[in-house]
């Protein structure tokens, strides 16, 4: 009895196994390329880490990674623990998108493919050099 029902299963699945090799490679991403999410929500925006106040890394459901470059500094992204897209109807993350963030309202001018961000570990070296570069006089 288990054995045929394992065999029935096997046959099940055996046209999906097929049709999953005739999909078309995906292509590959490129760094640093316009971009977008489709429909932004809590189903296909998995994760999201602040770049101090000047931009965020989005990671999709697929776990890829995005970065967005705010228009001027978003002043409490750093320590928010929900943000919320306007999308002005378009129904798309992408460079026209504003983030909302603890009621501030923060305009995109950029969203590009990207690279996981950097480890907790190297984001404090680069605030560390950042205040070192900032205590040189001019």
């Amino acid at each position: 009895m288990l054995r045929t029902l394992a065999l029935s299963l096997a046959a099940a699945l055996l046209p999906l196994s097929g049709a999953a090799a005739d999909e078309p490679a995906k292509a590959p991403r490129q760094i640093g390329a316009e971009a977008s999410i489709v429909f932004p929500s809590d189903t296909t925006i998995r994760n999201w880490r602040a770049d101090r106040e000047r931009g965020i890394w989005v990671q999709d459901r697929r776990g890829d990674w995005y970065y967005g470059l705010f228009a001027g500094l978003c002043r409490d992204v750093d320590f928010a623990q929900a943000i919320g897209v306007d999308t002005r109807g378009a129904a798309r993350l992408d460079r026209f998108a504003t983030l909302i963030v603890r009621g501030e309202r923060c305009p995109l001018v950029s969203f590009v493919h990207s690279a996981p961000p950097p480890s907790k570990r190297d984001k404090a070296k680069d605030v560390a050099a950042d205040k070192a570069d900032n205590a040189k006089p001019n």
